[in-house]
């Protein structure tokens, strides 16, 4: 294995083990998901480059493809979750509630 897809595939489970520690420490919903939204698939990136390096192109265009789809996809399904979160919990920690019907400000 070469010294860069090492590199690559050890930053991505860092990113990977960080995101997980987000998961068990924040207190909220929202910023749980903000860590697994957001961490990864930069996780996952850095771990199919690393991957690409070492599989060849055919396997490097099926990891970019993938790549491709959980980046586009994932930010919409976080944002759904979020708001499915809204909808069925109390909001008394927020101070401005743009998406309720009765603003509290």
């Amino acid at each position: 294995m070469s010294i860069i897809a090492s590199i690559l595939l050890l930053a991505g489970g860092v990113v990977a083990v960080l995101a997980g520690v987000g998961l068990l420490k924040f207190s909220t919903a929202y910023a749980r998901f903000h860590a697994a939204g957001k961490a990864s698939p930069v996780a996952f990136v850095l771990a199919a480059l690393g991957a690409a390096f070492e599989v060849g192109p055919a396997g490097a265009a099926v990891l970019l493809l993938a790549s491709v789809a959980l980046v586009l996809t994932l930010p919409i399904a976080v944002h759904l979750l979020f708001r499915a979160v809204h909808r069925t919990t109390d909001g008394d920690h927020l101070v401005i509630d743009e998406l309720s019907p009765h603003d509290r400000r």
